[in-house]
């Protein structure tokens, strides 16, 4: 049986490109498995539901061998565990030529030495790139704050819209959900930013 596994690092990513990918190979999407967050670790559910439907003689195919996971330890782990102890195989769409597991096992021993040396590399070269981009993005930030740049959304502020909106919505002439959408406000923003201007307003009345 033929089986996938795909993975995007947030819940905002679309793992489009990959499902395409897949079902190009003719997989079944019920025998393809996403997950949509960090490769640190492997307890992720969708990768341990397929992880216990993986039989010997099943084929798993990933995109790339860092949506399997980000720990060098865990990703030579858990290929043997796959490969060796279940019996299944794994390919690599990136990069076929080295990693599909089927073609060391017709080497012996020999190829056993060679998928260990490859695997390690791989997994090496994907844990150290993800410490280079998150090093990168911590000195990002530092130069981006020493220069003024904040981060996170701008605050929405009562300005003459928001006014505009809240009394027609006091009015009558709109739904709460109406006015949030003219404004763009989620439901907790609104309420609060109401809260705030009638706070205000009355404080305004008592001087």
């Amino acid at each position: 049986m033929n089986i996938a596994y795909g993975r995007v690092s947030a819940k905002d990513q679309n793992p489009e490109r990959q499902l395409v990918k897949f079902r190009e190979l003719g997989i079944e999407d019920r025998f393809i498995f996403v997950d949509k967050q960090s490769g640190k670790d492997f307890e992720r559910p969708r990768y341990q539901a397929m992880r216990l439907m993986i039989r010997d003689g099943d084929l798993v195919y990933l995109d790339a061998l860092d949506r399997l996971g980000r720990d060098y330890d865990g990703i030579i782990s858990e290929w043997k565990h796959i490969t060796r102890e279940i019996g299944a195989d794994i390919v690599c769409l990136d990069n076929e030529t080295l990693f599909d597991s089927r073609k060391f096992k017709t080497m012996g021993d020999l190829g056993k030495l060679l998928e260990d040396q490859f695997l390690s590399m791989l997994a090496y070269v994907a844990e150290q790139e993800r410490k280079k981009n998150r090093q990168r993005q911590a000195e990002g930030i530092v130069v981006a704050r020493s220069e003024g740049v904040t981060f996170g959304r701008p605050r929405q502020e009562i300005d003459e819209k928001f006014l505009h909106i809240y009394k027609e919505w006091k009015d009558g002439g709109i739904t709460a959900t109406a006015a949030m959408r003219q404004i763009k406000m989620s439901k907790p923003t609104f309420y609060r930013r109401v809260k705030e201007y009638e706070a205000l307003s009355q404080e305004g009345q008592t001087e």
